[in-house]
């Protein structure tokens, strides 16, 4: 039998696209750097790290001396880089032809700026599908690592999981290294002696003759940006004790994973079910179904079943997020009919420029929700749209389309038409609410209609009043954030509540009832699209039409009229409650978006934003009642429970008068034009 058992030690660095830059500072400040400089000091410490593609360019342009730091310790053979999609995507959420184009662009970068080229691979969120093991491997990648509840799941044993397998798909074949869900666990909550301790157990554990590993690659957040964990691994010393007990042990070999691998032979075939580690697998769950499956969880664990039957207890699939979310599902399906516009062009007319672009919407980052605020956080969603909107104004240039067509992008069975004249993007959707659902400005790059509903979440059920600043963790070292309860913000029943449809622009009530609107005008040629929605007293009429830089909307009601009618326009501005919006009217600040507001008489009023870098003004006639107001979602991260606001809310409210039109006008600005 072995008497040793070989450290195969990884970390995987990221932020999102799109993030603000105080936040990659303060990571770099707080982890990135006291992680390399530390493990710079223990040479003889091999491991293993991943940069996503962003985060490397960031960290070269702003902190050169860490990254010189950096290429030494690859170049002494201290570092293995792991490869990726550059962007960091789900590879199984993007085409063949982006998963190659992504994997290569990374590839090449790291050779550039590291001077060495990946054998291994990063899977984002470990999320597998056999689909992408032949772009891996026509990329060059030999290997990538997944957790062991991915060999669970095809009904493996525990302590089989001591090295590496193989699969393979239409005759590619590829190596997979199985993550210890027990080291993630431990690395770097628990003392660095138990730790260690751990470690070296695993040499009784092995069944076979062949070295055994222990496999570890996880967030290198954990080491530094999670709560508490830059006090316990650097101030506290966690990480140096780690490093040092490992390089004392008789018991335990720091090996690179490509040393491994080329030493030892792979356990035999394996062939994975489509899954992401375990937690993933809840959150891609609604909420009643992940209530359901939480509990048979706790019933198992409670009984001491859980280890037996957990392969069977699996939940969902990453891509449920798009049947979970209407806003994510609407944004991939966006993505994908983009670059196959890309694809389509000749070779000559594709430019560098939309290429990244086109790499950039494929983030992951705000495609999904759980313990990170992914897709709730409106700057993620805003970087995918805005190179969504590059892009689309890119081929267009190439490729004109049609100023007016029909398609059901998201395949949700509703079609939506489409009205474009290369600065202004309306999308209709073709459902009895009449409203928009993607309003572009092309100059802007943004989408006003980049909104989030609420809808209620499993984790809601943790959010409790006598809870509130309260943390479940009572055991030693300290907890990790899956573990605690914790509030950044004060969450009342009424935040809880979730929106009855979804948040769009122009969405009608007529004394308090919802409209129910059928097309009137569907000619694919029309400059503009009319509603009808046939009520008691008769009928009122609703008008889209772009002009310039404008969105033209108009009402006309006919018939035995009363009462008063409101529509509710639910806008995406990216200051959102920051220092950087603001209300005008008539040259003066009224106040900030965060802040509610009443007028009455309004006629004109603009939504000036910083972040935009422009101007969105209303133009209405006769005069109307103005109610704005903050539209707020709850969600939790890894620092607590919060409250995030999504859209500004203004409901305009006027009176029903028989014959009469009203008239609403959106302007778009860039701030230089702005008025």
């Amino acid at each position: 039998m072995t008497s040793s058992v070989s450290l195969l030690f990884g970390v995987h660095a990221h932020q999102p696209i799109g993030n603000f830059p105080e936040v990659v500072i303060d990571a770099h400040e707080r982890c990135y750097k006291p992680f390399l400089q530390t493990l710079y000091r223990y040479p003889e410490f091999r491991f293993a790290i991943h940069f996503s593609g962003w985060l490397l360019d960031f960290l070269f342009e702003h902190y050169p001396q860490d990254m010189a730091l950096l290429r030494e310790m690859v170049t002494r053979g201290q570092i293995e880089i792991f490869g990726a999609g550059d962007t960091e995507p789900v590879l199984a959420a993007i085409p063949e032809r982006d998963r190659i184009g992504q994997l290569k662009t990374f590839s090449t970068k790291l050779k550039k700026k590291l001077g060495q080229p990946p054998q291994g691979a990063w899977l984002t969120e470990r999320v597998w599908e056999s689909t992408i093991v032949p772009a891996l491997v026509n990329c060059g990648i030999r290997y990538v690592i997944v957790d062991d509840y991915h060999f669970i799941c095809a009904g493996k044993n525990k302590t089989e999981l001591d090295g590496y397998f193989t699969t393979e798909e239409d005759h590619h074949t590829l190596d997979l290294f199985p993550i210890s869900e027990a080291l993630r666990y431990r690395l770097p909550f628990s003392p660095a002696p138990e730790a260690i301790a751990y470690i070296e157990s695993l040499i009784d554990q092995t069944t076979t003759e062949h070295q055994p590993a222990a496999v570890y690659f996880d967030d290198i957040e954990k080491f530094g940006i999670w709560p508490e964990t830059y006090q316990w691994v650097y101030e506290h010393g966690w990480l140096e004790k780690f490093i040092q007990g490992v390089l004392a042990s008789p018991h335990i070999q720091l090996q690179h994973y490509r040393d491994y691998h080329a030493s030892e032979k792979t356990r035999g075939i394996v062939y994975l079910p489509t899954t992401s580690y375990i937690e993933m697998n809840e959150w891609t769950l609604p909420a009643e179904p992940a209530h359901i499956y939480d509990d048979l969880v706790q019933q198992a664990k409670s009984t001491g079943q859980y280890e037996q039957t957990r392969s069977f207890l699996r939940g969902g699939m990453w891509k449920n997020f798009f049947s979970r979310y209407p806003e994510s599902n609407w944004m991939h399906k966006r993505m994908l009919d983009l670059s196959a516009r890309y694809a389509s062009l000749p070779t000559r007319q594709r430019t560098s420029a939309m290429q990244q672009c086109l790499y950039a919407s494929q983030a992951n980052d705000a495609y999904w929700h759980g313990l990170f605020g992914g897709l709730y956080l409106p700057h993620l969603r805003r970087t995918v749209y805005n190179n969504l909107i590059e892009l689309e104004a890119l081929l267009d240039q190439c490729t004109p389309r049609s100023t007016s067509y029909r398609e059901d992008t998201d395949l949700d069975g509703t079609e939506e038409i489409y009205l474009q004249n290369g600065a202004v993007q309306a999308v209709l959707k073709l459902n009895n609410r009449a409203s928009i659902c993607e309003l572009d400005s092309y100059p802007l790059k943004h989408n006003f209609a980049d909104t989030l509903a609420r809808q209620t979440e499993h984790y809601y059920r943790k959010i409790q009043p006598d809870l509130q600043g309260t943390s479940s963790h009572q055991q030693s070292g300290i907890a990790s954030a899956h573990d605690r309860v914790s509030f950044k913000h004060a969450i009342s029943q009424a935040d809880l509540e979730p929106d009855l449809y979804a948040q769009h622009l122009f969405i009608d009530h007529l004394n308090d009832e919802l409209l129910d609107y059928q097309l009137q005008h569907p000619s694919d040629q029309a400059d503009e699209v009319i509603f009808q929605a046939m009520t008691d007293f008769g009928s009122i009429n609703k008008c889209f039409r772009i002009t310039g830089n404008q969105l033209l909307v108009s009402y006309v009601c006919s018939g035995e009229a009363s009462g008063h009618m409101q529509t509710e326009i639910n806008l995406a501005m990216p200051s959102c409650d920051g220092p950087g919006g603001r209300y005008i009217r008539n040259h003066t600040v009224l106040s900030g978006f965060g802040q509610p507001i009443e007028l009455d008489d309004l006629t004109a009023i603009t939504l000036e934003d910083d972040t935009l870098g422009g101007s969105l003004s209303l133009e209405i006639t006769p005069a109307t009642k103005l109610h704005a107001s903050p539209h707020f979602t709850v969600s939790q991260s890894e620092g607590g429970f919060e409250k995030i606001m999504q859209a500004v809310k203004l409901t305009l409210t006027w009176k029903v008068v028989d014959g009469q039109q009203q008239h609403i006008t959106l302007h778009f600005d860039e701030m230089n034009t702005a008025a």
